[in-house]
């Protein structure tokens, strides 16, 4: 019988992997990153709130979602935040994927 092992690396990609997953299993989070990846660079949340039917706070749960999985960046200036995504993170989903 073959005796398999799960290297470190693996280990992490699996759990980097299984973040997104949970992050992307809501439909909204999905359509935010799509806009963040046709964008090309930062968002303000200001313009995001108009392009869902949802409220401000629920807006803000699925880009903190986002956020805490590593799939987006956050960057504050006063009042505002502006998002963008971590090129990284979704390099290590597309390999995966591939």
């Amino acid at each position: 019988m073959a005796v398999y092992q799960i290297s470190r690396d693996r280990r992490e990609q699996a759990r980097v992997v299984s973040q997104a997953a949970k992050a992307l299993s809501d439909p909204i989070r999905v359509e935010i990153l799509d806009l963040l990846r046709q964008a090309g660079g930062e968002v303000c949340q200001c313009e995001l709130a108009p392009l869902f039917d949802v409220t401000q706070p629920t807006l803000s749960h699925h880009l903190r979602k986002l956020a805490e999985a590593g799939l987006i960046e956050v960057e504050r200036r006063g009042r505002w935040a502006y998002y963008s995504l971590r090129e990284d993170s979704m390099e290590a989903l597309h390999s995966w994927l591939s």
